[in-house]
C-alpha cells in the first residue's frame, strides 16, 4: 500500500476508537479496528492527542470566481478549506460572473477553477426566471442540484423565483430527480419589515424577521408536497420553523435542512452596534433561538452544518459607517467551521462522531457523493488530523481566504486541524491537486 495511518482515535463507520487505515491509489483499501501492522510505503503514526477524521464536505461555499475574484478565488478558498479539514466543497452558482445558470456558464466556471484547486470542487446550478429549459442540460453536465432565491439575492444577475416560478422549476426537476436548494425568506414579508439602515444590530435583526423565514419555508414545503420534488432549506436560522419541517417530513415531504456554524456560535445579544462583520441573511438570532437550533440537530430535524462562506472585500462590509443596511451580508468561515462547531458541540455533550455526521457524512449523502464523507474501505482517502483539546485564538490575518474579514476574529476556539490529506497525499497549499467533480463520479 502507498500509505498506512495508525490512530489511537479515529472516527470511522464503526465509531470512535483506535484504527489502522491503508491507502492505495488514492482510496482506502484496508481499515482495521485497533493499532495493527499493515505493510505500506509510508507509515504515519498520529500523536496521542490527535484524532483521524474523514475529510469534511462543505456543500455551501461562495467562491465568486470568475467575475468577482477580488472577493474570493478558487486558490484561496480551497487553501482555506484544506486548512479547516474540508476536502470537498460545492460552489454556489451566484456572485460569480456569469452565474451558473446554463451549460455555457458552467464551462466558464470550470475553466476558471481548472488546475487551481487544493481540494475537490463540485458545482451547483442556478434556477432563475426564464431558465427552466436549461435545467436538464445543466443536470446532465454534472451539477449537484439547483439553487434558487425567493427574494432578491443581493446581485441583480441572479433574480428570485416567484411562487409560480418555484413550482414550475420543481416540476421540471422531478422529471430527472434533481434537488432544489432554496434561500427561504419571503420577499413581501421582508419588504414590509422596518428599514435596515443604521448601526444598530437590533434594527437589522428587525428587518429580517423570523416570520419571513417561516413563511418562505412553508411555501417551499407546500410546493414540494404538490410536485413531489426533493427540496432543501438553506442556512436555517429561525428555530420557529423546526416543527414545520418535522411535520412535513412525517407526512412524506422530501425535505432536508442545513444550518451554519455562525447560527450555532453567535447570539444577537452580543453583537455590537456597527459590527457589520456579523451581517448575514438570514441573520444571527437570539441566544434562546441558538439553543433550539442545537436541539434541532440533536433531534435530527436539522441534517447538516455547512459554512455558507460568503466573503467580500473589506470595503463592502462598510466598516467606515457601520451601516448594516449598506454592508454586504456574508460571513467568511470556511477554515473555521470545524473548530467553531466543535467548541459549541462539546459544551452541550456532543462528540466528534456527531460533528462528523453533520459536517461530512450527511452533506456527502445529500448531494449523492458515494466516495466522500466516511473513513471506510472503498472511499477516497480524504481525511484530516484534528487535535480536539488544543485551543487557539482566531487571527483573521492568518486565515487562508482572500480578504482578512471574519466574524470569528479574536474568538477563542477549541480544536486545531494539524493536517489534511486528499486522496492519500498531504495538502500543502503549494501544489493544487484538487479535482473538479461532477454528479455521479464521486
Amino acid at each position: 500500500m502507498d500509505l498506512v495511518v495508525r490512530a489511537v482515535r479515529a472516527v470511522t463507520v464503526a465509531g470512535v476508537g483506535p484504527a489502522t487505515l491503508g491507502v492505495d491509489g488514492g482510496r482506502i483499501v484496508a481499515l482495521e479496528q485497533g493499532i495493527v501492522d499493515l505493510p505500506g510505503d509510508r507509515v504515519v503514526e498520529l500523536a496521542a492527542d490527535e484524532v483521524l477524521l474523514p475529510g469534511l464536505v462543505d456543500t455551501h461555499v461562495h467562491v465568486n470566481d470568475p467575475g468577482r475574484a477580488e472577493w474570493e478565488g478558487f486558490e484561496t478558498a480551497t487553501r482555506a478549506a484544506a486548512a479547516g479539514g474540508v476536502t470537498t466543497i460545492v460552489d454556489m452558482p451566484l456572485n460569480s460572473l456569469p452565474p451558473t445558470v446554463d451549460v455555457a456558464a458552467l464551462e466558464v466556471k470550470r475553466k476558471a477553477a481548472s488546475g487551481r484547486t487544493h481540494v475537490d470542487v463540485g458545482f451547483w446550478g442556478g434556477a432563475i426566471p426564464g431558465n427552466t429549459g436549461d435545467l436538464r442540460a445543466l443536470h446532465e453536465a454534472g451539477v449537484f442540484g439547483f439553487k434558487c432565491f425567493l427574494l432578491h439575492s443581493g446581485v441583480d444577475e441572479f433574480p428570485p423565483l416567484d411562487a409560480a416560478g418555484l413550482e414550475a422549476a420543481l416540476r421540471e426537476l422531478t422529471s430527472f430527480d434533481a434537488l432544489m436548494i432554496v434561500h427561504a425568506e419571503d420577499s413581501e414579508a421582508i419588504d414590509a419589515a422596518p428599514d435596515p439602515h443604521g448601526e444598530k444590530y437590533t434594527d437589522f435583526l428587525g428587518s429580517r424577521p423570523r416570520g419571513a423565514e417561516n413563511l418562505a419555508i412553508t411555501h417551499v414545503i407546500e410546493a414540494a408536497r404538490r410536485t413531489g420534488a426533493r427540496a432543501h432549506v438553506l442556512h436555517l436560522s429561525s428555530s420557529d420553523a423546526l416543527p414545520l419541517i418535522a411535520s412535513a417530513r412525517r407526512e412524506g415531504v422530501a425535505l432536508s435542512v442545513e444550518t451554519c456554524p455562525h447560527y450555532l456560535s453567535f447570539v444577537a445579544e452580543e453583537i455590537r452596534d456597527g459590527a457589520t462583520q456579523f451581517k448575514c441573511c438570514p441573520p444571527i438570532r437570539e441566544a434562546a433561538n441558538r439553543e433550539l437550533l442545537w436541539q434541532g440537530l440533536a433531534d435530527g430535524v436539522i441534517d447538516t452544518i455547512v459554512s455558507d462562506h460568503s466573503p467580500c472585500t473589506p470595503e463592502l462590509k462598510r466598516f467606515d459607517t457601520g451601516d448594516f443596511g449598506l454592508a454586504w451580508g456574508g460571513i467568511s468561515s470556511l477554515q473555521l467551521g470545524l473548530p467553531a462547531v466543535w467548541t459549541q458541540a462539546r459544551q452541550r455533550g456532543f462528540g466528534l462522531a456527531d460533528v462528523v455526521r453533520w459536517m461530512a457524512e450527511r452533506p456527502a449523502a445529500q448531494v449523492g457523493m458515494t466516495r466522500k464523507g466516511h473513513l471506510a474501505v472503498g472511499y477516497d482517502a480524504d481525511f484530516s488530523v484534528f487535535a480536539p483539546d488544543e485551543a487557539f485564538v482566531v487571527d483573521v490575518a492568518a486565515l487562508k481566504h482572500r480578504n482578512p474579514v471574519s466574524a470569528y476574529d479574536q474568538r477563542p476556539l477549541a480544536g486545531v486541524v494539524r493536517g489534511t490529506w486528499l486522496r492519500g497525499a498531504p495538502v500543502t497549499g503549494d501544489e493544487p491537486r484538487g479535482e473538479l467533480l461532477t454528479r455521479g463520479n464521486c
